[in-house]
């Protein structure tokens, strides 16, 4: 019964050894990876905010099984975890530069756009002026388009408005999806009062 006694209490005092042991390798795993991900936090958050949140849920699944001093949980699930971490880098990564060269793109070709859309609405301006005063419309064009051209005139005063305000804050992006919309409507415009 001693020889038991002796052998149950040297097992568990090997098992408190190695469960010691452990303790600071799974406290220094969490910590670095919380480092990582301190790192790219930020980017992730813009870029890839699913793939965060997926891997903050591993971290705490980890900070979890650490205040259970489930030690050997935490070094089985650190690897798996810093591969997530490396994963989400990279995607974030990937997803930034696609938005900068968006942007870039966006920025290049806004310079074009905003000569081209105010001189095509200023056609428009002419046109439905001079189709305003005239008491017989030309073939294809009717009241109804000369009205529509004539609200439409009224709304691009502010859609313009608001592209021109995104490009000055450096929003080229939206600033030129405001403007190509309002390309392609003022092309129609145009056919409706028979210009081309």
């Amino acid at each position: 019964m001693k020889q038991l006694c002796t052998g149950l209490l040297a097992t568990l005092m090997a098992v408190l050894l190695v469960g010691c042991s452990q303790h600071p390798q799974a406290t220094q795993a969490i910590l670095s990876s919380e480092d990582a991900l301190v790192q790219i936090r930020d980017m992730a958050q813009t870029y890839a905010p699913d793939q965060l949140h997926a891997v903050d849920e591993q971290l705490n699944a980890l900070r979890d099984s650490l205040a259970k001093r489930d030690f050997k949980a935490v070094l089985a699930g650190a690897p798996a975890l810093n591969t997530a971490i490396s994963n989400l880098k990279a995607a974030a990564s990937a997803k930034k530069q696609e938005a900068e060269e968006a942007l870039a793109r966006a920025k290049d070709a806004w310079g074009p756009l905003s000569t081209e859309v105010p001189k095509m609405v200023d056609a428009i301006q002419s046109r439905v002026d001079i189709l305003s005063k005239s008491h017989h419309l030309p073939k294809g064009v009717t009241k109804d388009s000369l009205a529509a051209a004539e609200s439409w005139l009224d709304s691009m005063k502010s859609a313009w408005s608001d592209a021109s305000t995104a490009a000055t804050g450096g929003d080229y992006t939206t600033a030129m999806t405001k403007a190509q919309s309002m390309k392609d409507q003022a092309s129609q415009v145009m056919k409706s009062l028979g210009m081309g």
